[in-house]
């Protein structure tokens, strides 16, 4: 017995050793480092968060057993060269993991560093996209990269309807990679940058002011602000005073500004009147239960650390589970048997020497492995659930989307890259299946800048000095529609009184220069005139939108003019087998064109006619010759293809010549003026020419310039094949007299039995009644009374008998089987019970 209690007391013993120096394989503390810049509203929170989390991992047992945490801090006072010294000395220190940055600009120098000496850079807010895990894998961003933010951006621009923006950035890393960021979002979804405001770093009032101006001279009056605190609060202020934040401009702040003021205990209300009417995005984050229990201390830690009262943010809360990440990453790395080691980087060897100590920066030899354990955390923090991506980035990005209204800040809905733009809460919308369509996308009312409740238009003709440049072409046939004069180089016709007459309705002033195109000895080519449209767009400064009145949209209802391509053939019809497009393809017959219409790229390139096929007419004479000769005679041409508006007032020209239009148009593309694509003015302008159409205004220029032309004696010719009334006049001439004999026939059936009915009455009353011949005939107002009750009896007497006809049918037919069937024809049968 004795020596069995014995046996059992060394088993225990050795159990104990083994678990002892199981445990022994852990360091009693890891250094980690820590930057800051106190001097910043997201370092002071930041500060006393990572302090907070570092004091909570120590005093818990259920993590890193027994290892402690050993934080050295730096404060970089926001200086990148200091944030620079102070990284090499915490590698001098055999440091496992440094928690910072605070700038992206830090982070991308510090970030080679880390790749070096293989020391994890663990940065709770730099959000710079371009800081990838491809790139740079020892960067570990423990924030939302400005990836999301910026699609989060170009999701509200999308959503009210804007399709160009301005931006203002700070001009470093954080600032213009953030914003070719927001380019590629917006470019995604059909909008795009208009201009581009950059300004340096530290800036003076001034330099801000300058950019302002730049910036109040461009249409767009859609302006994202994307900067630090320091210059952006600059930036409202100056913007207050140039008259920018007034009603039609549209602000939309990055998630820099909610950053400075949610810290803030109490909101300065003339701080806020800058920026009435700015929509800010803030970094959305769960109610968890480490963010009540971080929350309901926090006054406490702030007072602990020295620092004034201010509140806890979605920085401080990054911060705070930063540390946790770290500190679930060392516990899996020592569990699988990670120890810390050092070894000295041999490249650092070759270049040692001099006063820099470089000898004293090593390897951190559980590099790579503390790496991977840190990308394998998953838990609950602060802030919601960390885990990260395959692409190094947390899982469910999400804003909040605020309108600074009075003195707070508003919630007007939320956006996450789950479900989009959405006035529910994300993590509710998780439990969901996703759903980004139009319709679902919602957001609450926004009080914009001025005290407006009207989403803004979101532009305005620029206010740069410059003209809109219009290119007109100066035709010499047709010139009723579009024409210059040679002389004096006025510009008229009905297309340029459209024009006019639309940029007369707009809410705001537009100036405009009408410039002539073309040789005037023919009409210009369409092509050449869109080629100088895109040539001069790359080259001109005088304008961002070139024009082209070469299509109008006319949208006359009441008229003819469906703006289409139609052909014109010989009224001959017995001579000509041409009765439509189709049957000019498969001829191999000449087809005339207007000079410079682009019905020669259409016949050639959508229908497939062969070019030596194509003939070019410039004036309504030509056209006539043309057709006069017809196919067979050498300049002669079987039709000619061209927009319907010319057609028609070619014919009308020539009232009595022997053409028509036949066949049936057979394509759509319709007059209109030709703007820069996503233009916003495309948009006013089509509302106008609607407007003149409703209000009657078309109609009046349309007959000022075509009813000259056309007289209302030259009707056009018709086309042989049109179906009109005329054409039925025998059917309704058979109908009508089919009508009349049937009618015929009923009222002599009438008349008879009318007759046999009163000699019966007559003859009835005569052996009764002594009176004479005058007093037993009827008058004739008695008669016709009469006649007209008679055929009123008979009428209901037809309809009672074809009721019992039918009833007793019904009764015959109910023994057959229980089947009963309808005399209509119609074949549906029912079964009875």
């Amino acid at each position: 017995m004795t020596f069995i209690l014995h046996l059992f007391g060394v088993l225990c013993c050795l159990c104990s050793c083994a678990q002892s120096q199981n445990i022994s394989g852990r360091p009693d503390a890891v250094n980690i480092g820590a930057q800051f810049a106190r001097n910043s509203t997201i370092g002071r929170v930041a500060a006393v968060a990572v302090v907070a989390a570092v004091n909570d991992i120590n005093n818990d047992p259920n993590i890193l057993l027994g290892t402690k945490l050993d934080l050295k801090m730096h404060d970089s006072s926001c200086n990148r060269f200091l944030g620079i010294v102070q990284a090499l000395q915490f590698m001098e220190k055999d440091t496992v993991a440094i928690i910072g940055p605070l700038s992206s600009t830090t982070a991308h120098v510090l970030s080679h560093l880390a790749n070096e000496l293989h020391v994890p850079l663990m940065s709770f807010s730099a959000t710079d996209p371009t800081l990838s895990s491809l790139e740079y894998p020892f960067f570990v961003r423990t924030t939302v990269s400005d990836q999301f933010q910026m699609a989060s951006v170009a999701d509200l621009v999308e959503y009210y309807g804007w399709k160009q923006v301005t931006t203002i950035f700070v001009d470093n890393d954080y600032g213009r990679n953030g914003i070719s960021s927001l380019g590629d979002e917006l470019s995604k979804r059909r909008s795009k940058i208009l201009y581009k405001a950059a300004f340096r770093p530290g800036a003076t009032t001034e330099d801000l002011a300058d950019v302002l101006i730049r910036v109040a001279m461009r249409e767009s009056r859609v302006i994202i602000l994307h900067a630090n605190p320091d210059s952006g609060l600059v930036v409202f202020q100056q913007a207050l005073k140039l008259g920018m934040m007034s009603s039609g401009y549209v602000w939309i702040a990055t998630d820099w500004l909610t950053s400075y003021l949610d810290p803030l205990v109490h909101l300065d209300i003339g701080l806020l009147s800058t920026m009435q009417g700015v929509i800010a995005l803030r970094h959305h984050t769960e109610n968890t239960r480490r963010k009540s229990l971080l929350s309901s201390k926090w006054s406490e830690l702030v007072e602990d650390s020295g620092h004034s009262r201010f509140l806890l943010s979605t920085y401080g809360l990054y911060a705070y589970d930063t540390v946790w990440i770290l500190a679930h990453a060392l516990d899996a790395f020592f569990n699988s048997g990670g120890n810390i080691s050092f070894s000295p980087d041999p490249k650092l060897q070759e270049i040692s020497g001099g006063g820099l100590n470089l000898e004293a920066l090593s390897v951190f030899d559980g590099g790579w492995q503390l790496l991977e354990r840190i990308h394998q955390v998953n838990f609950m923090g602060a802030a919601g659930p960390v885990k990260f991506d395959s692409g190094g980035n947390l899982i469910r990005p999400a804003y909040d989307i605020v309108n600074i209204v009075g003195s707070g800040l508003r919630t007007i809905g939320y956006w996450s890259n789950y479900s989009g733009l959405s006035v529910i809460s994300p993590e509710t919308l998780y439990m969901k299946p996703a759903n980004r369509t139009r319709e679902n996308q919602k957001l609450y009312d926004v009080i914009w800048p001025g005290e407006d409740i009207k989403r803004p238009r979101g532009w305005v003709f620029p206010n740069n000095g410059n003209e809109l440049r219009i290119g007109v072409p100066d035709r010499v046939s047709y010139r009723q529609f579009v024409s210059a004069d040679s002389e004096t180089g006025m510009v008229r016709g009905l297309c340029i009184d459209v024009f006019v007459a639309a940029i007369n309705l707009l809410a705001y002033p537009v100036p405009y220069k009408l410039i002539p195109f073309g040789n005037r000895k023919e009409n210009p080519s369409y092509m050449e005139l869109i080629n100088k449209i895109l040539t001069d767009d790359t080259r001109s400064t005088l304008g961002r939108f070139v024009i082209i009145i070469w299509l109008f949209v006319v949208l006359i209802i009441q008229s003819s003019y469906t703006a289409s391509l139609t052909s014109i053939l010989t009224v001959q019809q017995l001579t000509s087998p041409i009765t439509g497009i189709d049957s000019l393809i498969t001829s191999d017959d000449p087809i005339g064109f207007q000079v410079g219409s682009f019905a020669e790229g259409y016949l050639v390139h959508e229908l497939g006619i062969s070019h030596s096929r194509l003939k070019a007419l410039g004036t309504p004479d030509e056209y006539k010759s043309a057709l006069e000769l017809g196919p067979s005679k050498k300049g002669g041409v079987a039709a000619i293809v061209d927009e319907r508006p010319y057609v028609e007032l070619f014919l009308y020209q020539n009232p009595n010549s022997k053409f028509a239009i036949v066949g049936s148009e057979f394509t759509k593309s319709g007059w209109g003026f030709a703007f820069p694509r996503d233009s916003p003015l495309s948009v006013d302008l089509s509302t106008a020419i609607l407007q003149l159409s409703e209000n009657g205004d078309l109609q009046r220029i349309h007959d000022k310039w075509l009813t000259s032309s056309m007289s209302p004696t030259n009707e056009l010719p018709s086309d042989p094949d049109r179906l009109d009334v005329y054409s039925f006049s025998a059917l309704f001439l058979i109908c009508g007299l089919a009508c009349i004999f049937a009618l015929a026939i009923h009222a002599c059936s009438l008349f008879y039995q009318y007759s046999r009915h009163a000699a019966v009455d007559d003859g009835a009353a005569l052996p009764s009644s002594g009176a004479s011949d005058g007093s037993r005939s009827l008058s004739r107002r008695s008669r016709l009374h009469s006649f007209l009750s008679f055929a009123d009896r008979r009428e209901i007497d037809s309809r009672r008998v074809s009721k019992e006809k039918e009833a007793a049918l019904g009764a015959s037919v109910g023994s057959m089987g229980g089947v009963s069937f309808t005399s209509s024809g119609s074949g549906s049968t029912t079964n009875s019970c």
